[in-house]
């Protein structure tokens, strides 16, 4: 088996939040898909486990945090400057608060950050590797 990642969020509204990251994206794996959890896929090896708070806690005992902090800020790659445009703009019109932090336009890198529903960060970027390589 290749070594995966499978990242668990708590999430008030599964139903509003599988619509969400379809929008951006995400497949659902509707075999990991029930009335409190939904598998996400966004590649074969990285997947978001969505947990209603009941899921969640069955978990851990580590409280929920409040939907304006941040742990972590997950970054999901887009295949083109356009790609991370539309998959914001998704994100936008699915509950998301979009450019949380400044737009970063390096040329070679190009990078938006927002968030889901739930407050949980992601970024979308793009890198041209070519570019990079070349700045040294």
């Amino acid at each position: 088996m290749d070594r995966s990642i499978f990242i668990s969020l708590p999430v008030t509204d599964l139903k509003a939040s599988i619509a969400f990251y379809e929008a951006i994206g995400f497949r659902n794996n509707a075999r990991f898909t029930d009335d409190i959890a939904a598998c996400m896929v966004w590649s074969d090896t990285i997947s978001f486990m969505l947990l209603t708070h009941q899921k969640w806690r069955s978990f851990t005992c580590r409280p929920i945090p409040p939907v304006t902090s941040s742990e972590v800020m997950l970054s999901l790659s887009c295949d083109s400057r356009e790609a991370v445009d539309a998959l914001c703009d998704a994100a936008r019109v699915h509950g998301g608060t979009v450019d949380i932090n400044q737009v970063a336009d390096h040329g070679y890198m190009y990078i938006r950050d927002l968030t889901d529903p739930d407050g949980h960060a992601l970024g979308a970027m793009w890198m041209d590797m070519s570019a990079m390589a070349a700045q040294g």
